[in-house]
Parts: structure tokens; sequence; C-alpha cells
């Protein structure tokens, strides 16, 4: 009887329970700390490249000629991106100006998509790829009344 309550107190004693339980959960919250600083990271660009978008398509619709609001959007989108601190591996800017041929007194509106590859291979983490491509779109109206380009 002696010998089994020996036993009984082995098997019910947690000595070394802790450093498993952290060795089982430390990775996997590791993980998900990454996880989320790496989402936090998308959303937070994602925001950024909108306002750079909305930039680009504002400063693109003042323009007269195409080639002019073409040059002006990639200006003032590499210009947000910059000032917000978003680096960008590689960054395209595309303009839809067809709204600055439209006659005077009718609404024509410009359109800029900015693409932005935001790098993640920073976080070190398995499973996330090492670059997310973001992109975003905004459209702004041209003057109804203003002279308009070629």
């Amino acid at each position: 009887m002696r010998h089994l309550s020996r036993w009984a107190r082995r098997v019910r004693s947690d000595e070394g329970s802790v450093a498993i339980e952290a060795a089982i959960v430390l990775p996997a919250l590791i993980m998900f700390v990454c996880l989320a600083i790496a989402g936090g990271r998308i959303v937070t660009s994602g925001s950024k490249i909108d306002a750079a978008a909305e930039d680009a398509a504002r400063e693109a619709s003042i323009h007269r000629t195409a080639a002019a609001a073409q040059g002006a959007a990639q200006a003032a989108a590499a210009e947000s991106l910059n000032d917000q601190g978003i680096k960008c591996a590689s960054t395209s800017v595309s303009v839809n100006a067809g709204g600055l041929n439209v006659p005077v007194g009718q609404v024509g509106t410009v359109t800029v998509t900015v693409t932005c590859t935001v790098s993640l291979s920073d976080l070190l983490l398995p499973g996330v790829p090492g670059a997310k491509t973001l992109t975003s779109t905004a459209t702004s109206v041209v003057d109804q009344y203003r002279q308009r380009g070629d």
C-alpha cells in the first residue's frame, strides 16, 4: 500500500510541466505576434497607399493635358508615399486622364491607380511571403468649367 501511495504522488506531481507548457505555447505565441505585426503593416500600408492615390488623382485632375497629368500624378504619389514613410520595393502609377478631353461644361474625371510592393521579409516569419503588392485606385473630378487640354 505504501508503494502505491508513493507512485500516486509522483504521477500527480507538477514538476517540469511549466517548462513543457512553455515549450508548446511559446512558439505559437511568437508566431501569432509576428502574424499580427505583418497584418498591421499590410493594413497601415494599404491606408497610406489609398492616401497617395487620392493625392495623385487630385493633382492629376488640375492639369490640362494627359502628359502633364501623368507626370504630376507620379510626382504626387512618390511624395505622398515618402512623406508617410512607405518604402516600396517597386511602385507604379497609372493615370486614366480621359476626363481632361471632355467638352467644357461636362463633368470629367481622372482616375489614378497606385501599385506598391511592400516588403515583409524583415519579419522572418515562416509562411509569410517576402513582399505583398498593394493596389489602390482613386478618382477626382475635373472642374467642368475649366479650359481643357488637347
